[in-house]
């Protein structure tokens, strides 16, 4: 069977989007492909004229072949198309105006469409009564998803009314903002986050003992999917994890009841622990992920060892979707001088939990 195709969409049409992805998939033609993505079917979603005004700064040629149908590149097996990049323009997008490095609406509007249809594809029902020779009905593809990046702002301005990849991703599968958790991680440190983008006065009252367990279970679980051990380490909310209800309750009332929970259903979790002490332990290897309460908590550790490189991995949504951890970067759009080592992270990560996806 052929690998697993994946779907890319290019995020906003002004930001480093269509640039990365011209710049890691140019060279990618058959037969040069890196081991990853030798067998496999890359469709991008979003403007063509993205990608054309990319090329149009750092030369070179299309290096995309576009389809009008989808279906012709995802059909169960991916047996009409050979491994390769696509391209597919939804509906919709053929007057996006582009002006790289600027915010504006219509780079919103090309980041929420191609988002759009990339749910559609991956949320569609497989086809009933599809044989396989000697086996059960075939899976329809996709089941995979790296995204580029988008500006919330302008997202909103397009007329999309979410706060960002993963709220409209869980909501599109039917989810709450609630089931699913964010995750970052690199070779040698691995974050999950019980709260994402609140003010910081109301973390405390989103730190529920039911949503530390639930992101304990999710992280566990992409730990042993990715060949790690499972084992999680819980930051406290409070400095010095509360010390004993001296600073602060939240552990005792909260957090180390969610882990008990944990830690009674076999999971391999420690915790509440100080957090400046957690994370060098972590980052030495002692555990195999961390669950941080809040964003600066766990984030601003992971971006010191993992900058150029961490991987936003969406945990509970029905299908695989891996990102980049970067935003647009306007002010360097255009230039050729961004890293592109999250997009590849992000890539190769997808394509290890797609192909070890039940």
């Amino acid at each position: 069977m052929r690998a697993e195709p994946l779907l890319i969409t290019l995020g906003d049409a002004n930001g480093l989007g269509p640039e990365l992805a011209c710049r890691l998939l140019s060279g990618h033609l058959p037969g040069h492909l890196p081991p990853y993505l030798a067998d496999r079917v890359l469709l991008l979603l979003g403007a063509e004229a993205s990608l054309r005004a990319h090329l149009s700064f750092a030369g070179g040629t299309p290096f995309w072949t576009r389809v009008d149908d989808p279906a012709r590149v995802l059909a169960p097996s991916g047996e009409s198309a050979s491994p390769g990049v696509y391209l597919y323009e939804p509906p919709g997008l053929a007057d996006i105006r582009v002006q790289v490095g600027q915010a504006t609406p219509d780079g919103g509007r090309a980041a929420g469409v191609a988002l759009a249809t990339a749910c559609d594809l991956l949320l569609a029902p497989a086809p009933a009564g599809v044989p396989s020779p000697g086996g059960p009905p075939l899976q329809r593809g996709p089941r995979g998803l790296v995204t580029l990046p988008l500006h919330k702002a302008m997202l909103h301005a397009a007329g999309y009314d979410v706060p960002g990849h993963t709220e409209y991703l869980a909501r599109r599968a039917g989810l709450g903002d609630d089931e699913v958790c964010m995750h970052l991680g690199g070779d040698v440190l691995r974050v999950s986050l019980v709260t994402t983008h609140p003010p910081l006065r109301d973390v405390p009252g989103l730190i529920t003992r039911q949503r530390v367990l639930h992101c304990l279970r999710l992280t566990a679980a992409h730990a042993r999917a990715i060949g790690a051990d499972g084992s999680v380490a819980v930051c406290g909310l409070n400095p010095h994890a509360g010390e004993s209800g001296r600073i602060g309750s939240e552990e005792i009332d909260t957090i180390a009841p969610a882990v008990a929970d944990a830690v009674a259903e076999g999971l391999d979790v420690i915790g509440p622990l100080p957090a400046d002490t957690l994370f060098v332990k972590a980052a030495r290897g002692a555990y195999a992920a961390v669950l941080a309460m809040y964003h600066d908590q766990g984030l601003a550790p992971l971006k010191m060892l993992h900058f150029s490189d961490a991987v936003n991995v969406t945990l509970g949504l029905p299908f695989v979707r891996t990102s980049v951890d970067h935003g647009t970067g306007f002010d360097i759009a255009g230039t050729g001088t961004a890293d592109t080592g999250s997009f590849a992270a992000a890539l190769r990560l997808a394509c290890t939990l797609c192909d070890g996806k039940d």
